[in-house]
């Protein structure tokens, strides 16, 4: 299936800074652009690491009550490293602030991809780098959001085009598609019992799609067929799980 890529939401005109940026700087642009954080490149335009709001809150939490480990109290309590934090709270300069390597994703990389590497890492912006791993613009959780404001119609063309056609090789008629606010419902006669949830798991993963109403029937129960049986009709899994 096609999926929208970042290069189609990222936003090319990045806030960047550079290693010996000073650390006012930096500041300045976080307020005066509102955003939370930014890349830091070098002479080449190369994403060499990130910095966000609270990298310049550790900077300027320095406090005489120091814990046990010579941290403040506070950043003990956020389970920051120690080597990472006395290194940040006395930073000048972008490059002593930033944390490194950076996490980035290529403008080819899929919405789904992006919206994984951010949930696990809980980041909220990625920078979007070439295959020279050069600054080419910058996403966020908000950027990926507007998947979801794709309209119904939009939608329900990728599922007929993508799904029922492309992928399932059926005829358009099979298969009535409906969309409403993002939720798609599929109503129709397929082949086989197990082609159901390979239908409903293709069209779940059509880019904007929030929901999907399962309404199928199948002509033939092949739920009791051994694995090893050569399959009657429609896509296997192991066709889905390499695509």
């Amino acid at each position: 299936m096609k999926h929208m890529k970042i290069g189609a939401l990222m936003v090319d005109d990045v806030v960047k800074v550079e290693y010996d940026t000073p650390f006012k700087e930096v500041a300045r642009l976080l307020g005066e652009h509102r955003i939370s954080g930014l890349p830091v490149v070098d002479e080449d335009e190369k994403v060499i690491g990130v910095i966000s709001e609270t990298d310049l809150m550790v900077r300027q939490a320095e406090d005489p009550a120091l814990d046990k480990h010579g941290r403040p109290h506070w950043l003990s309590r956020l389970h920051i490293s120690k080597g990472n934090d006395a290194d940040k709270a006395h930073a000048r300069t972008a490059g002593t602030l930033m944390s490194a390597p950076a996490i980035t994703v290529r403008a080819e990389s899929t919405i789904a991809e992006a919206a994984r590497t951010m949930a696990q890492r809980r980041i909220e912006r990625l920078p979007v780098v070439d295959e020279e791993d050069r600054l080419v613009g910058i996403v966020t959780r908000r950027d990926l959001l507007q998947v979801f404001l794709r309209p119904d119609e939009e939608i329900r063309r990728a599922v007929v085009d993508e799904v029922i056609v492309n992928a399932l090789w059926l005829d358009p008629e099979t298969v009535t598609v409906d969309v409403s606010e993002g939720v798609v419902t599929l109503d129709g006669q397929l082949e086989r019992r197990s082609d159901v949830p390979i239908a409903l798991r293709m069209v779940s993963q059509v880019d904007g799609v929030v929901a999907v109403v399962d309404k199928l029937t199948y002509r033939m129960d092949d739920s009791h067929l051994r694995p090893d049986e050569p399959a009657v009709y429609g896509v296997g899994e192991e066709w889905l799980r390499r695509h």
